[in-house]
């Protein structure tokens, strides 16, 4: 067995307990009082030195002067209550159902095994804890308040777990070269009509109306425009407008979620988002705003980078558990990390449907096989290791 993952199988306990705290916190964006407070904490118990970074963040470093690798973990969680029925759920509304929770666990399990063997490291390992993941604003926050600098970073590496899916299987790792996650874009659509009563239709503008046929061409985009080689997403989440039962609405909103695979459809699609929604908009008498509220590119695998750091994860759990894999839809703020510096993102299966894990990340009874955080822990140590006592092209 690998020398790190036999620590970290001995570690395992504890890195269980700093899970189940954790994810009773359950904090989201950049409010995480406690779960800052608990990570400063156990980096102190371990021997280390933390610091706060932006506006919830905490860094802090572990070996000598030399090569730098960032090792990566997401602490927030989810607005949205928690049905698991799990002894240590979450009650306060939130939900850790992307499952930062257990990123943040195995990050610091690493952190405790690279202190023990700091005398071992070629070069620095600094720890990144992130706030704000799931609305795409603490990577960049962090990167906005130096997080790249002072050492400055060579590589960095990123770790997710993943259950309920085909690609999930326990015990394995999945990763892509090259392109390997969508981007992702949130778009707010603003329908102005006018009001009337519901008998004398004629004066006023159906704002639900036109909000009903912009949700319709929408979906023109990806079946219609797009050559069927390629693959986006064009979702729209939400709608609300209106007044009242008996009355046409003077206002609607639409919140929209659009993915693409490259920068170049990315601008695309947005652009034909602001087309559709205003010329249909003006079709039916009314207006449309479009507002882009956030967004970030598709995440990048270094190739290299990606491929020796998969040989060194087959050193830690056996080649068969390391899976080359496509393009996943999915967005990640870790994206902001790796348009700077050589990156890779890996998922580590937590448990798939074959396995009884039935619910994928962001559902409110998402949950996942504990026994995979060793693991994890390993992952991130034997990676931080490898990567400094050698060069990667």
């Amino acid at each position: 067995m690998n020398e790190y993952l036999e620590q970290a199988n001995m570690l395992k306990s504890d890195i269980v307990k700093n899970r189940r705290t954790i994810h009773r916190f359950a904090e989201t964006g950049f409010e995480l009082p406690q779960t800052l407070e608990f990570v400063e904490n156990k980096l102190t118990e371990y021997g280390l030195s933390p610091q706060r970074m932006g506006k919830a963040g905490i860094v802090c470093t572990i070996g000598t002067a030399g090569k730098t690798v960032l090792l990566r973990a997401d602490m927030d969680a989810l607005p949205m209550k928690e049905t698991t029925g799990l002894s240590f759920a979450a009650q306060n509304g939130n939900c850790h159902s992307c499952g930062h929770d257990n990123h943040t666990a195995m990050l610091l399990g690493a952190a405790k095994l690279l202190k023990e063997h700091e005398n071992k490291l070629e070069g620095t390992v600094k720890l990144m804890f992130q706030p704000a993941e799931e609305i795409l604003a603490g990577a960049k926050d962090m990167i906005d308040s130096g997080l790249l600098e002072n050492p400055k970073i060579d590589a960095a590496i990123g770790l997710h777990v993943a259950a309920g899916t085909e690609s999930s299987d326990f015990g394995t790792l999945y990763y892509a070269k090259g392109a390997a996650m969508y981007s992702g874009d949130a778009i707010t659509i603003t329908v102005q009509g006018r009001n009337a009563h519901g008998s004398t239709p004629e004066k006023g503008v159906d704002a639900i109306n036109i909000a009903a046929h912009i949700v319709i061409a929408l979906q023109e985009i990806t079946s219609r425009e797009i050559s069927t080689n390629d693959q986006a997403v064009v979702l729209v989440g939400k709608i609300s407008g209106g007044d009242t039962v008996n009355t046409l609405a003077g206002h609607a909103v639409l919140e929209v979620s659009v993915r693409a695979a490259s920068e170049e459809m990315r601008a695309w699609l947005k652009i034909r988002v602001k087309e559709i929604a205003q010329s249909v908009a003006a079709t039916f008498r009314g207006e449309a705003q479009v507002d882009y509220v956030y967004g970030i590119g598709p995440l990048y695998n270094d190739p290299d980078l990606s491929e020796y750091l998969a040989g060194c994860c087959a050193q830690t759990m056996g080649k068969d558990k390391v899976v080359q894999v496509p393009i996943t839809t999915g967005s990640e703020d870790f994206t902001y990390i790796a348009q700077q510096v050589p990156s890779v993102m890996f998922y580590l299966g937590s448990g798939s449907p074959e396995q009884g894990y039935c619910n994928s990340m962001h559902h409110p009874a998402f949950l996942i096989n504990e026994d995979v955080l060793p693991l994890g822990c390993a992952i991130y140590a034997h990676c931080a290791v490898s990567f400094l006592s050698k060069r990667i092209k």
